[in-house]
């Protein structure tokens, strides 16, 4: 297992073109498809800097400020924040690309705790991170604020 790996490593981001069969009768995405791609992307992200199985043990709150329409592209964008032992904090940028416009609309972000799991389906350590610049080492040191905050 590599000691230490960047946050650029594991990076990832998810677009999706958003269709009728992820709409309501309104023509509005439903949350949970939304979701359900910041929970990919988190994993996605996750996978790759642990190379083992993970699992999500939380989710902070999210808040949808603008509706995603039948057309638009979703880009779900994650990152890894914080590394402990066995958990990563990812966090996650949704966007939505009024495709017809050329308009990105920030639709929300979202901080999710993944775990490493071994074989046995136990917690197991995971490399650590390595924080280049200013604004990596102050996403690492507020996400180590939730985590304590979450653990009281």
């Amino acid at each position: 297992m590599k000691e230490a790996k960047t946050i650029a490593e594991s990076e990832t981001t998810l677009s999706e073109v958003m269709m009728p069969v992820n709409a309501n009768h309104y023509g509005s995405v439903h949350g949970g498809t939304i979701l359900k791609l910041v929970d990919e992307a988190a994993f996605v992200v996750a996978t790759k800097h642990a190379r083992k199985n993970v699992v999500m043990a939380s989710m902070d709150h999210i808040v949808f400020k603008h509706p995603v329409n039948i057309g638009d592209m979703l880009n779900i964008k994650a990152r890894l924040c914080y590394v402990g032992r066995s958990s990563m904090e990812v966090e996650v940028e949704i966007e939505a690309e009024k495709l017809k416009e050329g308009r990105i609309l920030k639709i929300g972000s979202a901080h999710l705790t993944m775990v490493a799991l071994d074989e046995r389906g136990k917690p197991t350590s995971v490399p650590k991170i390595i924080l280049r610049t200013d604004e990596e080492k102050l996403k690492s040191k507020q996400a180590l604020e939730r985590r304590k905050e979450r653990l009281k």
